[in-house]
């Protein structure tokens, strides 16, 4: 990292610590500082999502986790930021406080058979450094940024199980209503069915909040129909889950498809979130 240059919300680069597996971000959702673990570091995801940042993005899944190299990375990270000055050299002063440890990257989390023994060792340096213990005024959480797409998985729901314990909580992306909206969006042919049925499944195991972007797509926003279909998902799971993040377009995309891309105004999403909460979710705004 470059001496004395503050990170932003503008930019989530993984490669800013210099490691393999971790990286600082501050985050606009989680309201602060946020320690990235990315176990996909091939660049490569089941999903193709048009609004993506990572660079040469490919189909597929992550190589084997090299379990001793994360925890020592992770270890030596928490001790710089919460014994060193960390804080005071990279981060602007309202925003110096550690938020939580995500699971986001380059690709969907879930799909590194490690991941079951990655979750492990978050739990273990969190309790080594004293960040799960809520009597200590400093508990943190551990977030999943997540697809959904293997949560009818039996691994996979175990690992929710596993996070909720350590006072973690899901963020399963939901960017459409309809399977054509999934695919235009997503690249991907799913039913919606089959994601109100993961997410079910989710929200059963940890606590699950629906993250969803937003984005015009050469120039013409989301439609009346398609905003209707999006709160007609989300409403008929408002029982199982915690609510909605709904954001729009903060950095450049780096798909084929970024000049398609523009950035919705943060009054016509705040429209959309009124919409939302009229079915009694509680909505989260970050344009």
């Amino acid at each position: 990292m470059n001496d004395d240059q503050y990170l932003n919300v503008a930019d989530h680069n993984r490669d800013v610590s210099g490691l393999t597996y971790i990286y600082p971000v501050v985050s606009r959702r989680a309201g602060g500082v946020s320690i990235g673990i990315n176990l996909n570091i091939n660049n490569a995801c089941n999903w193709r999502c048009l609004y993506c940042q990572v660079p040469n993005l490919t189909r597929g899944s992550p190589p084997p986790i090299n379990l001793n190299l994360l925890e020592n990375e992770l270890r030596n990270f928490l001790d710089y930021i919460l014994h060193g000055d960390f804080m005071e050299r990279y981060v602007a002063e309202g925003d110096r406080k550690l938020q939580d440890i995500a699971f986001s990257g380059n690709g969907e989390p879930t799909s590194a058979k490690d991941f079951p023994e990655v979750l492990k060792i978050v739990e273990k340096l969190l309790n080594e450094f004293g960040l799960l213990d809520s009597s200590l005024g400093h508990q943190i959480k551990v977030r999943l940024i997540t697809n959904g797409s293997l949560m009818d998985k039996a691994y996979v729901l175990e690992s929710m199980h596993y996070l909720a314990k350590m006072n973690g909580e899901v963020w399963f992306k939901v960017d459409a209503g309809t399977s054509e909206g999934i695919a235009k969006i997503n690249d991907v042919n799913i039913t919606i069915p089959s994601i109100i049925n993961r997410l079910k499944l989710c929200a059963q195991a940890c606590p699950t909040f629906v993250q969803t972007c937003m984005v015009a797509i050469d120039g013409h926003l989301p439609t009346e129909d398609e905003i209707a279909s999006y709160i007609s998902l989300v409403e008929k799971v408002k029982n199982d889950i915690h609510g909605v993040h709904l954001y729009g377009l903060a950095r450049p995309s780096m798909q084929a498809e970024a000049e398609r891309l523009t950035r919705i105004s943060p009054e016509w999403l705040n429209d959309v979130a009124v919409k939302i909460r009229s079915t009694g979710l509680q909505t989260f705004v970050s344009p």
